[in-house]
């Protein structure tokens, strides 16, 4: 399979002038080459976009529906190869690459829908003088900036309203995870889609990223990264008025209360902590469970922990493969150090898994003795450590919990349903799990505090593209 892969400009594919190496965070060997982009590439996009705006933004609803339904086909009948790329440009097993493709058929199939049944909205006005017609406006060219860890679940975040809305959009993906998003390019390319309207850059993050953010053609910059990179994004943008949608940085609690299922937390825990290696924005990085439960709970996660098989193979079943690459195996292995050094004792796994001395795997590990305002819970720790903290106080357990500045998801397990309406409300984060966990393309995905603006999934995040016009008429 070639994976040597070019830009995606104006609808051509464009070779930049950096050749740039992937590697496999599994193997450490090259998984294909891209000719990376500069920020003059970066910033022919963005012309491009501007150009097809006008076309691409009063096209009918029909007909862009009918090109979203062409890209899904072609996006079809490229399963294989986009899976690989996922696959080797992460070291992410074969069987999770499916949830990356498949978002981006649910995402195309439900923008689909939502557009085709968008009803325009009116004003009353109790005087009977005029009629006023509310109306969504594509809100002009979208700047899409993905981090690596799900490189086609999130494009498909952003791909599926900005086509629907009528918004040209120009995509960043992580320098770290390119192949696939450049496949996506190809993929335009070969159904011939309207020059413009999708554009892929990748190249150097912080050259790229800063020439699409300082940049005025840009009316929505969305973004999937860290509270950091937010920041500095928004820094970047002030050049002109733009419009933020951005899902940053998470630090999830999770409560598991005295009367939990221990079973259903220990299986939720354990595989949000091992699936994509634990490098998920909502995965639990806090886990406060009663003292009367605690070592029950401790023993379910190290049961499930060590039924977990690690390793990068195809032709096995595999839970989960490599951290991105060995700077962020140092950065996870040292909160684990840090942790002992404050206090913590590791229960099982810290370092490598015995049996994998080659690539960037990190084995599943728990640490006990853990307590709020160590290293480990004021960093996300984007990797697979369960920090548990013993409690017995609910009340102060809330408040350790909403001791952060990230909201992004929070868990809670309890069979009193009541208790448990009383805490989700208490918890400051945009999304609450109670005894379960629920990611769809149609449930909002949002954060409060510094874990974000905007919406990503369901109608509300087809708002973001969209500006308000009202059209108001006097009645003669």
């Amino acid at each position: 399979m070639n994976l040597e892969k070019s830009q995606y400009i104006g609808g051509k594919l464009v070779k930049g002038p950096i050749a740039h190496d992937v590697i496999n965070p599994a193997t450490g060997l090259k998984a294909g080459t891209i000719h990376a982009a500069t920020a003059a590439e970066a910033i022919d996009a963005l012309n491009a976009a501007q150009k097809s705006f006008a076309s691409w933004s009063t096209t009918s609803v029909e007909e862009r529906v009918s090109w979203m339904m062409k890209l899904k086909d072609a996006i079809i009948e490229n399963e294989e190869a986009l899976r690989y790329c996922v696959h080797v440009e992460m070291g992410k097993s074969w069987g999770s690459t499916q949830g990356d493709y498949q978002m981006l058929l649910d995402s195309l199939d439900y923008y689909a829908n939502l557009i085709k049944n968008r009803e325009e909205n009116t004003v009353n006005d109790p005087e009977g003088k005029s009629s006023h017609a509310i109306l969504d406006e594509p809100i002009g060219v979208a700047a899409a900036f993905l981090a690596w860890n799900f490189p086609l679940l999130n494009m498909a975040y952003k791909l599926g309203p900005a086509l629907a809305a009528g918004c040209p959009i120009v995509i960043k993906p992580s320098i770290k995870t390119p192949l696939s998003a450049c496949l996506m390019g190809e993929i335009c390319a070969s159904i011939n889609l309207p020059a413009g309207v999708v554009n892929i850059v990748c190249g150097d993050d912080i050259e790229i990223g800063d020439a699409i953010s300082s940049s005025t053609i840009p009316a929505l910059i969305t973004l999937i990264g860290s509270t950091s990179v937010g920041k500095h994004v928004i820094a970047k943008g002030a050049t002109s008025i733009k419009k933020y949608s951005m899902e940053l940085g998470g630090n999830a609690p999770v409560l598991v209360l005295e009367d939990a299922d221990i079973d259903i937390a220990a299986d939720i825990v354990a595989t949000l902590k091992t699936e994509n290696a634990g490098q998920i924005c909502v995965a639990p990085n806090r886990i406060f469970v009663h003292k009367n439960i605690h070592d029950k709970f401790v023993d379910a996660v190290k049961t499930r922990f060590a039924n977990k098989k690690v390793g990068f193979d195809r032709e096995q079943e595999i839970d989960m493969g490599p951290v991105m690459d060995l700077g962020a195996w140092s950065r996870i292995d040292g909160l684990v150090k840090k942790a002992e050094q404050q206090g913590a004792s590791i229960v099982v796994g810290g370092g490598r898994p015995d049996d994998l001395q080659a690539g960037a795997f990190y084995a599943p590990t728990i640490l006990t003795g853990v307590t709020n305002d160590m290293d480990i819970c004021r960093d996300e720790i984007f990797g697979p450590v369960a920090s548990i903290i013993a409690f017995d106080d609910l009340q102060e357990t809330i408040n350790q919990a909403n001791d952060t500045d990230a909201g992004l998801s929070s868990y809670i397990f309890t069979k009193d349903a009541e208790v448990a309406k009383q805490v989700a409300r208490q918890l400051r984060f945009g999304e609450v799990h109670i005894n379960g966990v629920n990611y769809a393309i149609n449930l909002p995905h949002c954060g409060l505090k510094q874990s974000g603006v905007g919406v990503d999934c369901s109608e509300l995040a087809l708002d973001d593209y969209f500006a308000t016009k009202r059209i108001s008429t006097a009645n003669l």
